[in-house]
């Protein structure tokens, strides 16, 4: 168990890491890091964040796509999803569902399509998967631009969730107010949906990837009801809150992007627009 001082001390590091654009050696490589001792770096760094002026608005939920567990992970693959704050500089809506974005300072940045949430009231402690998505308020699309501090993407769980959850930046296409009935079914709507995953550097598309909801923790919605079991567990964080935008993690896996190239989705089995981003 690290001492408050030693979670300090690693905060500050991610942190100045972060600020310079650099990349350091993962914490678990010298210290002995449970995922508890992760979370009380992560709660220090949002303690810093916020006395630095910034706003947590949401989470952002990691690794819920079972299907690329085996591949992170230097110890021991990953086999849990994790969760991070994300904050008012960190996220941005999209106009027309197009958009434009600076690489400069991202650290060995990959792009992430998901389904984003937004509460429109707090899930009671004992809700279930229906009584959450009562909660939400709208869906949307988003692009989370994922960035990593440690050489080649190699860590272990636990340094992933200190480093910020490996949120660098979320993009939010339209948002799509739900009906009650929409509501009723939305887990199972999700389920079923796809997206395919296309980039271009130049005049032609080509796909990258295909993923469907149903890689999400069986659906984004289940997604957010297992982060809900995970904050009962972390009396140090706030359970979740009306108006928190919930970015459910990717359906496909993360992959490398540079700047000049445009990423593009569709979606198929839900009512989503997809989304083109231009890097820069």
């Amino acid at each position: 168990m690290l001492m408050s001082t030693q979670a300090n001390r690693y905060a500050h590091q991610l942190l100045e890491a972060r600020a310079k654009s650099q990349e350091i050696p993962c914490i678990s490589r010298d210290t002995e890091l449970s995922i508890a001792d992760a979370y009380d770096i992560a709660k220090c760094i949002m303690d810093i964040r916020i006395a630095q002026g910034e706003t947590p608005i949401g989470r952002k939920i990691g690794f819920t796509n079972r299907r690329i567990w085996a591949h992170y992970g230097e110890r021991e693959p990953i086999s849990a999803p994790m969760w991070s704050y994300m904050y008012d500089d960190t996220v941005r809506f999209a106009e027309d569902n197009s958009g434009v974005q600076s690489l400069a300072g991202a650290v060995q940045p990959r792009i992430e399509p998901e389904i984003v949430f937004k509460l429109g009231t707090a899930p009671s402690p004992d809700a279930t998967l229906e009584d959450i998505a009562d909660c939400i308020e709208w869906m949307a699309h988003g692009f989370e631009l994922v960035a990593c501090p440690f050489p080649d993407w190699k860590f272990d769980a636990a340094d992933a969730i200190a480093a910020f959850g490996l949120h660098g930046t979320l993009i939010i296409g339209e948002p799509h107010v739900l009906s009650s009935a929409t509501r009723r079914h939305l887990a199972d709507i999700l389920t079923a949906a796809s997206v395919s995953l296309s980039y271009s550097e130049g005049a032609e598309f080509t796909l990258q990837s295909a993923g469907f909801g149903s890689n999400v923790l069986d659906s984004p919605v289940h997604a957010v009801w297992q982060l809900h079991q995970t904050l009962k567990t972390q009396p140090q964080f706030a359970p979740l809150q009306a108006g928190e935008l919930i970015a459910t993690g990717t359906l496909t896996d993360a992959h490398p992007i540079k700047a000049g190239q445009t990423w593009s989705t569709a979606f198929s089995g839900v009512t989503l627009p997809g989304m083109t981003l231009s890097l820069i």
